[in-house]
């Protein structure tokens, strides 16, 4: 197939640190190509890709203090996409709503991976445009009514992912993600406190977040107990993560997918999530970690998480959240995709026939 990836230009494919929405897009459109599909990546231009990378902007948006109008870039790369759509067989957005009024105006299918979630203002316009073709990315980010092809779990390269048998001594408790309320740190730092374990916080800090940071988390970091080290790489965030004794998930909010617990089991680290969005479909109790409804259930679930086997949790991991699993569920929607519109065009050209 021709394949055009769309990406957020936020960040580069792949992220130097933060970015699981970049991360993978970088891992299906690379997957992709060694599959024989001709993919062209839509993304910034320091992106690094096995694909035919067109560049809409020289570096990821976030790191260009010059830019202050991400949605200029976002239009242009649009702009970009679709005066080439006739090349392509399909499209496949990871941008969310703003393809969505001129997918529905050319004869090239898009495909919509949703990767945020769904607010009072955007449902407005998915629910506007509910018949084109949407991938979810677990079955608990389906609160609309759509044309939802399948669910596609985000999938990693198991074997990028050191495997760290035992964890680090002194025992410690891992949170990695943004530092914003919905992802919950001061969660994580009472159950620390609780448990009398350290803490090691990593995970950037957005501009409509530093407030938050500086009244609620930045006052509890003592450097040793709870100690922030800022954002991390991709080497840093598997020490991170492989040497914790467990890895902190206490969301606030219906997190569509949460890949950081996809990366710990990797590592061989055990997840304790809060019951909210995809958790339940992600962590495999009594497996994999637990899943609980409060702060305190995750405080009484450390001494189990403890002495859960690390090494069936990366083999979990490899079973159900690799590359080949998630590139097999996109394969599949974009066959379902042609296939159906190849249909929906028969009958319409049999349609024209019969009245003529």
């Amino acid at each position: 197939m021709k394949i055009a990836q769309v990406a957020p230009l936020w960040e580069r494919v792949p992220p130097l640190t933060y970015g699981g929405t970049e991360l993978v897009v970088s891992q299906l459109t690379d997957e992709l190509v060694r599959r024989g599909h001709e993919v062209t990546l839509f993304a910034s231009g320091d992106s690094q890709t096995l694909a035919c990378l067109e560049a809409v902007c020289p570096h990821a948006i976030r790191l260009d203090p010059d830019i202050k109008d991400y949605t200029v870039y976002e239009m242009l790369e649009i702009s970009q996409v679709y005066e080439r759509a006739a090349e392509f067989d399909l499209i496949h957005s990871h941008i969310g709503l703003a393809v969505l009024a001129i997918a529905s105006r050319v004869k090239t299918p898009t495909i919509h991976t949703l990767h945020g979630n769904f607010t009072p203002e955007n449902s407005k316009l998915f629910q506007l445009y509910h018949k084109q073709p949407y991938i979810s990315i677990s079955n608990a980010q389906r609160q609309l009514d759509l044309n939802y092809l399948r669910t596609v779990y985000n999938g990693i390269d198991v074997e990028k992912y050191s495997f760290f048998a035992q964890p680090q001594e002194p025992s410690y408790l891992a949170f990695l993600g943004r530092l914003s309320p919905e992802k919950g740190p001061h969660h994580a730092i009472a159950v620390a406190k609780q448990t009398g374990l350290p803490l090691k916080i990593a995970g950037k800090i957005d501009a409509n977040d530093r407030s938050f940071f500086e009244q609620e988390i930045a006052p509890q970091i003592d450097g040793k107990h709870i100690e922030y080290i800022g954002e991390v790489n991709r080497a840093q965030k598997i020490e991170l993560l492989g040497n914790a004794s467990v890895t902190l998930f206490p969301i606030t909010w219906d997190e569509p997918f949460g890949l950081v617990m996809v990366e710990s089991m990797a590592t061989g680290t055990p997840v304790i999530g809060l019951n909210r969005g995809s958790v339940p479909e992600v962590i495999s109790p009594g497996k994999s970690g637990f899943i609980c409804n409060t702060i305190e259930e995750m405080v009484a679930a450390i001494p189990q998480a403890l002495e859960l086997n690390r090494q069936t949790c990366r083999e979990y991991v490899e079973q159900h959240f690799g590359i080949a699993q998630m590139v097999d569920g996109y394969e599949a929607a974009y066959q379902e995709l042609l296939t159906n519109r190849i249909a929906q065009n028969g009958r319409i050209l049999s349609q024209n026939l019969a009245l003529s």
